[in-house]
């Protein structure tokens, strides 16, 4: 079986064409042949909404241990089995409004459907909600936060 050879020009135009009109993604799939091209977007942290308290500019500085240590002393939440994930990209929020009591808690049990805090993408709010019942045993991100598609916001046990 031969390997399939992809034309580097075609992969480079495919390259400008995200960087040209802002996508993330572009497949090309042509018979038995499929190039899919990804890039990773620079970092922008929306304006929150009015009324919204902005979250900090800038975290401080956190000792990053080596690969190895880290790997060990930190699971992947990404495959605990109770981890809800971003349907979406956009801005998370733990709260309905600013001022009011966040969705959940840690500690909070949870029914299937509650909702567990909102997205905003698109100036549009999304409820993001509880896909089995259970207790919320660590939330990943903050009010105001950017969130990308994929990325664990909780866990549910």
């Amino acid at each position: 079986m031969s390997a399939v050879k992809f034309d580097p020009e075609a992969i480079r135009a495919l390259a400008q064409i995200l960087r040209d009109t802002d996508l993330t993604e572009i497949e090309l799939v042509e018979k038995d042949s499929r190039l899919r091209v990804v890039r990773t977007p620079p970092a922008v942290m929306a304006p929150p909404p009015m009324g919204w308290a902005a979250a900090p500019a800038a975290a401080a500085p956190v000792a990053v241990a080596p690969a190895t240590a880290q790997a060990e002393a930190v699971p992947d939440v990404t495959k605990h089995p109770g981890v809800v994930t971003s349907p979406m990209v956009g801005v998370a929020y733990l709260s309905p409004e600013p001022g009011q009591p966040p969705f959940v808690a840690v500690g909070a049990k949870v029914v299937q459907g509650q909702t567990l805090l909102l997205i905003e993408a698109m100036k549009t709010f999304n409820q993001i909600r509880a896909p089995k019942a259970g207790t919320v045993t660590r939330i990943l991100i903050e009010t105001g936060m950017p969130v990308e598609y994929g990325e664990p916001l909780l866990i549910i046990e």
